[in-house]
């Protein structure tokens, strides 16, 4: 029967969130012993699910502001020795804001939506993966410094760049803790008509899970998630998937962005959409997303 196995992710998931948004971790500002308990917690659960490090470690560490911070980078080795080098990176970023002005005496600004959603959903997707690999390998990227700047991102993609990886294309994951309404799509995507990402994943998940969001380019969002770092080093399809639309959710950057604000359900039923859409385009015999 498939509904335990959902029970069991669901739970999971919320476990994850709720550690992750925890008020023990003070937020998770880069940099600080909060968001350093997040990364290991991280690199617990890419360990138990059998998620390889990428690198020696699971920790791509950079300097900030005379601290270092640390992207967490796990790894699942594709299974075709002819596609196994080319990679695709299923990314989010796992700091915040930390401490803020009180709010009804309040400073802790947790970020369950911005961005505890996102990163649970790369680790979900990461344990499934490392259960089910695909032809091409996947790299699982929970980016620091994302709040300082796109930090994390711009050294890992700066450091994958010189090291001449095969990135194919990079599926960024960002505040997707609450649905979107009256839309027939699950999620928008970010730098929509600038390649053929949407219309490539929608066939391999067989439904319409990533559509067009016109606020998205009004704020441009596409230059301003840890997706573009990757654009900018590669010219490759990187590209941010959020459900954040700007009227579904009042606590963006506030203390009261909270586990007990988001909603489970509509998470693990996005991580099953997301799943066959990756798949896709893991599997397909050449590469078929490209820029426009």
């Amino acid at each position: 029967m498939v509904l335990p196995f959902q029970l069991l992710a669901q739970s999971e998931t919320e476990k994850h969130l709720e550690y992750l948004s925890s008020d023990q971790l003070t937020g998770r500002e880069t940099g600080t012993e909060g968001i350093n308990l997040a990364a290991t917690y991280i690199e617990k659960v890419f360990e138990k699910n059998k998620v390889q490090p990428f690198y020696e470690t699971y920790r791509d560490s950079f300097e900030v502001k005379k601290k270092f911070g640390y992207n967490i980078v796990g790894f699942v080795e594709g299974t075709d020795n002819n596609l196994k080098d080319e990679i695709i990176l299923i990314g989010a970023h796992y700091d915040h804001i930390g401490i803020q002005k009180p709010v009804a005496g309040d400073s802790i600004a947790n970020g369950a939506n911005d961005n505890a959603s996102g990163t649970v959903t790369v680790m979900e997707l990461a344990a499934h993966f490392a259960k089910n690999p695909t032809k091409r390998s996947l790299v699982f990227a929970l980016f620091a410094g994302e709040e300082m700047g796109l930090l994390g991102s711009k050294h890992l993609a700066k450091r994958m760049k010189k090291e001449d990886q095969n990135l194919y294309t990079v599926f960024n994951i960002e505040m997707v803790g609450v649905p979107m309404k009256d839309r027939s799509y699950a999620a928008y995507l970010t730098g929509f008509k600038m390649s053929n990402f949407a219309e490539k994943f929608n066939t391999y998940a067989g439904n319409e899970t990533l559509g067009f969001l016109p606020q998205a380019k009004d704020y441009q969002l596409f230059s301003r998630s840890d997706n573009f770092p990757f654009y900018q080093e590669f010219k490759i399809p990187a590209q941010t998937v959020c459900t954040f639309d700007f009227t579904n959710y009042e606590y963006y950057h506030h203390v009261n962005d909270e586990t007990t604000e988001l909603d489970i359900p509509h998470m693990q039923n996005l991580i099953e959409t997301f799943i066959p859409g990756i798949e896709g385009m893991a599997n397909a015999s050449k590469k078929e997303i490209k820029l426009k």
